[in-house]
């Protein structure tokens, strides 16, 4: 089976972004196994808990969580990235960070990067 995991660098406010979660909604209806989505530079800004996109833009976290939910999607945010965003604290306190995703560190990568038969970055 085909398996896929996914890198996003791009903010939320990104039209890449909606190219990316396309991407991936296609892949799973198509019942590729998507292992992952690992969120590194600006991409960590997906999981920012405070993060206010206006109405009348498209609503990239909320799509993303439809997927985590819908299919248990494993989303995972870059710990460093996300202290040089002001997102997390410490590995305790992670009230900024959005429930849909996983705190984790670059090893977090290698390994999607290892078990994944394609790897595509946003």
């Amino acid at each position: 089976m085909k398996t896929l995991a996914v890198v996003v660098t791009t903010p939320p406010y990104s039209h890449l972004t909606i190219t990316a979660l396309n991407y991936v909604e296609a892949a799973l209806q198509a019942e590729v196994e998507v292992i992952g989505v690992f969120f590194y530079q600006d991409g960590v800004m997906h999981a920012n808990q405070n993060i206010s996109i206006a109405s009348d833009e498209y609503q990239a976290i909320q799509h993303w969580q439809r997927l985590h939910q819908n299919y248990q999607l494993p989303l995972h945010i870059c710990i460093t990235a996300a202290e040089k965003r002001g997102i997390v604290c410490d590995a305790l306190d992670n009230e900024k960070v959005n429930q849909a995703f996983t705190v984790s560190g670059l090893g977090e990568l290698v390994e999607l990067t290892t078990k994944a038969s394609r790897l595509v970055q946003f």
